[in-house]
Order: structure tokens, then sequence, then C-alpha cells
């Protein structure tokens, strides 16, 4: 149904898609659409601590130190994946780049630093990991090639199968190279869901045959705040978009209809974070609302070098506004497959800022590549799991400097995280979701120290690199991978609901044929695909997907590649 305004409620990278796309191809004014939102973040996130201040972070970060930088997560780009995210950079121009636009300045980065890993798996008393050896045996192969060559219209199989469930006959697979790369790489866990590994498969897969050295992976110049979310920022700001932060979309009114099943959004009772007062928004007949409903960095929490990021237990805030819808109609989805489950979803990560290059030139030392090039997952030498098996302890992303626009000269950052933030350190013995900053950098070098080469070792400038920290910020995400979290297709509900006027769902808790989540590219192509409906643009105008698991020749090389 056609509309001619909209109400967007999340201020992430999908429902930005939705108002460029809504402006540009929709031929939309943006003062008809306006945004609700805690902040301008978005999960594609970093800057300044001060830059997460506001009324809502303020009641849930006990920060002392406010110095540094901080990254909640980082995510990985793919231009020949990312059909459509590459679409919508192209259409707005860089913020620090000039002349070029977001997805020029990204390419223009990218083939002047082109991803090469050579030290993606690290462990103590090996080093480096020939980590090309991929260490399947013919059960993990013939149970893989079954997984990618399951058609689509089989998907439902696969519903609430975990990975563990699908390999449960060969715990072997949890102890290849390949596991290792691939859980560390995208996130999954065991307990993840198969059908979310499938579809990786299927549109990553030309990825699995050079996935030791990550070749296939695009960067962008900065911060993905400041290469794509800011750029977007500033497009909508000049085409006189609205953005109201700091207001939480709490409830919903619909319309009462002889239709049982009829979904029309009326109005939406939003409260202000600072006083707690509450209004109700009006939705009137030419009003679209477009909603995501569901975000990893919902709860998250940061702390500081003496402080541990404290555990938010509130359900998501975007997560329980989803439900209240789902209480009222029958389609949409269960948001508690992916938000009442913390141990399938929760992991820490850390972001950490020193004052000169000490460290960043140990860690070039000991794993022989330049910034920019790597994720070095660190394996233990000691069974860890309850299968009593060995797995990651950590893993770190040392990004090409500056990550940060306002970086000086001489500071470094580099973020890390812990999937399993249960688990306890090797060298601080606690679980790493209760080290503070410091701890976190202490078990970093200690995680160094195991895999140094020499000459000398990490762990003799140990005090030097402390001092040199200027913060290192711990962040506890209990949603982290909730994306991944075991469920049947029909628990996310469809970017467009049966019988539903005005209401559509984007980002990674929507459901799309094919597209594996976890990526900008299925966050930009729901919010597309909101607005070629609202704005009445045909569906065949959408971003063409390409099907690399259609084309024999990437499938060859992938067979050979699990054989070596």
């Amino acid at each position: 149904m056609v509309k001619s305004k909209a109400i967007m409620i999340g201020a992430g990278l999908s429902n930005m898609a939705a108002a460029v796309y809504l402006i540009q191809d929709g031929h939309w004014d943006g003062k008809d659409i306006t945004f609700y939102g805690v902040d301008m973040h978005g999960a594609n996130d970093g800057g300044s601590t001060t830059d997460f201040t506001n009324e809502y972070w303020n009641k849930n970060h006990p920060m002392e130190n406010t110095t540094g930088y901080v990254a909640r997560g980082g995510r990985m780009l793919n231009y020949r994946t990312y059909v459509d995210l590459m679409d919508l950079l192209d259409r707005i121009p860089s913020v620090t780049e000039p002349g070029m636009t977001a997805a020029e300045d990204t390419r223009d980065f990218d083939s002047k630093h082109r991803t090469y890993d050579i030290a993606r798996l690290m462990q103590g008393g090996k080093g480096i990991i020939d980590a090309g050896k991929l260490g399947m045996n013919n059960k993990d192969r013939t149970l893989l090639s079954k997984l990618v060559l399951m058609p689509d219209s089989e998907e439902t199989k696969l519903d609430n199968v975990s990975i563990a469930d699908y390999f449960k006959e060969d715990p072997h697979m949890f102890q290849t190279n390949f596991w290792y790369m691939w859980e560390t790489t995208f996130a999954f866990r065991t307990q993840s869901s198969v059908q979310e590994l499938r579809r990786y498969m299927h549109q990553m897969i030309y990825e699995f045959t050079q996935i030791e050295h990550l070749v296939g992976v695009n960067r962008t110049r900065y911060n993905q705040f400041e290469s794509m979310i800011l750029p977007l920022i500033k497009y909508l700001e000049a085409q006189d978009v609205t953005f109201i932060d700091n207001k939480i979309v709490k409830d919903w009114k619909f319309k009462d209809t002889e239709m049982q099943d009829e979904i029309t959004v009326t109005g939406l009772v939003v409260e202000d974070v600072k006083s707690g007062d509450t209004e109700e928004v009006e939705v009137d007949d030419d009003t679209a609302v477009i909603f995501t409903n569901g975000s990893i960095t919902d709860s998250a929490t940061m702390g500081d070098f003496n402080t541990p990021a404290p555990e938010n237990m509130e359900y998501g805030l975007s997560a329980a506004l989803w439900k209240k819808a789902t209480e009222r109609f029958y389609n949409l989805g269960t948001p508690d497959k992916f938000f009442n489950d913390r141990n399938a979803s929760e992991w820490s990560s850390f972001t950490l800022t020193t004052k000169n290059h000490l460290f960043l030139n140990e860690i070039v030392r000991i794993t022989t590549q330049e910034p920019g090039n790597a994720l070095n997952s660190f394996l233990s030498t000691t069974p860890i799991t309850p299968l009593n098996q060995k797995d990651v302890n950590m893993s770190i992303v040392v990004h090409h400097q500056p990550h940060f626009t306002t970086q000086k000269p001489n500071e470094t950052v580099l973020w890390g995280y812990f999937l399993y933030p249960r688990r306890k350190g090797e060298f601080v013995h606690k679980p790493y979701i209760e080290m503070t900053g410091k701890e976190m950098a202490q078990e970093l070098i200690g995680q160094l120290s195991k895999v140094d080469p020499g000459p000398g070792n990490i762990k003799d400038k140990e005090k030097e690199i402390m001092d040199s920290i200027i913060n290192n910020i711990p962040v506890y995400m209990p949603y982290a991978s909730a994306l991944f979290n075991n469920r049947a297709k029909s628990d996310r509900p469809e970017v467009l609901p049966k019988h539903s006027t005005n209401l559509a769902f984007t980002g990674e808790f929507a459901e799309q044929p094919y597209q594996m989540i976890f990526t900008e590219q299925s966050a930009v192509r729901s919010g597309e695909i909101a607005a070629y409906h609202f704005a009445g643009v045909p569906m065949e105008n959408l971003v063409k997907t390409p099907r690399y698991d259609k084309d024999p020749k990437t499938l060859l090389k992938a067979t050979k590649k699990m054989f070596s």
C-alpha cells in the first residue's frame, strides 16, 4: 500500500537505507521521514567514549575513565556479496574524502590495503598455524557437502536444528581449523542455528576456498560509523529528515477491525528517556511505520580500564516492542527465540587505545604482518569446551591506523572479543565477563606471549605496554550473536507481513529468502524492500543478488578445498 510519509523506529543501517531509497527512488520529500532511536549509532558503531554519552547510555555505563575510543563490534565487508550495501553507499557522499561517494571511498582505500591474513590461527607452542589445512575427515566433508547442496525448498527441514545437533555424530568437525576460522570470522557457536550456517555456506561459498587469508574481506577507510553511518546521517539531514534521539517507542496502538489478522498501526507510545514522560504519536493513513525489530547492541554495557562492564538484564528494547506486537498478531515471529537465551548469544569485546605504537609493533613482530590485514584467533592448548575439546580463547583485530579520524598520530586502537565470555582466562583467572579493561589487556599480552617466537618475549615488556594504554573499554553484549540463535524459519517476521497495511520489519531479525544475516547486505536489502513497497517502486528494481552457490567452478574449488 503506497504511502507518502514514514516513521522509522530505530536509527540503524537498515532504516537509514530505507530512507535513502524512499527519497531517491520513491521521490519522497525528506521532511516526511522521522526517526526515533536511543542513539544514532546502530550496530555499525565507533567513536570516542564521549560520543556514546546520552541519557540512556549514562544509566548503563559506570565509566570513570572516559578517554580513548570504543567500537562494540566490527563488521567485515565483501563487495562480491554485499551488492545492496555498495549500491547504497554509491548514492551518498563520503564525509572524509571530498569528491568521492562513500562506496568509492571504501573501494579506493581497499584497493591500496588488500587483506591477506598470514596469522589467522595461532597456538601456544606452535605459533602461526598453517590454517590452509582445514583438517577435515570424510565424515566432516560429507555432512558439510549435504548442507551446501540442500536446495532452498528444503530449508525448513533445518527448523530448530542447531549446528551441534546437525554434527552430533561428528564431534571431530569442531576440532578442525575450518571450524575455528568459521566460528571466529562470523561469530557462530555450536548451539547456533544450522539453518543460518547453511545460508552462509551458500552465499559465501567462494570465501570457503580462501578463509585462511580472508582475501575476500574488504574494509572501510575508518571505523564503520565514520565511513558508512555518518555519511548516511549527513545525507539524510541535508534532505531535512528528522532525527529524534533519547526517545523510545514503548508500545503500539493498532486499528480494531473485523479482519482479525489485519495489521494497521494507528499510534505509537513514545517515552522520553530523561523524564520518563510518555506521549502518543498519531499514525495517519498516509504514514508507513518501518521498524527494526531487534538489535545486537541492545542492553549492551561498557566499563573502563578499572571497571568491568556490568550485566544489564533488561530485555532488548527493540525486541520488547516486537514482543508486544506478537502478543496481538500471530504471524510476526517469536522474539524469545533470539532474546531469551543469553547463553547462546552473549559475548564480550574490548577496544584498546595506546599513546604510542609499542604494543602495535610487538603484535606486528609476533604475527609478521602489517596492521589492517588480520583477524588473529588464539587457540587453547587445553580442553575447555563442555565436550572436553580445544577451542578459541580470544580473537583480535588490529586495524589499519588511524581507525578514527580524531586519533593522534602516535595513538593505536585495536579491538578484540571473547565469543564465550563465561570461560576463564589463562593469565587472569576469572571469567572474561568479570574482567576490567586492564585485565583484558593482561590476558591479551599473555596469549601473545604463548605464540611469541622471540627474540625476547612480549611478557618482558608487559609493564611498559600497560603504561602505554590510555584506556581499554570492555563491552558486554548479551545479544551479540542472537541473530544466529537456533530457530525455525517462521520465528522471524517477513519484511512485509501478510495483512499488514502500514507496518514493515527491517534488520537482522526480519526474514528474507536466501539472505544471510549479521551482514550489512541483509540489513540494507530489508530497508530497500520496505521502501520500494511503500513508495510503489516495482520489486524487480531491487539490486540483483548473485548466487555463487549455483556456479560449478566455485563449487569445484570448494570441494577441492575440503581435502586440504
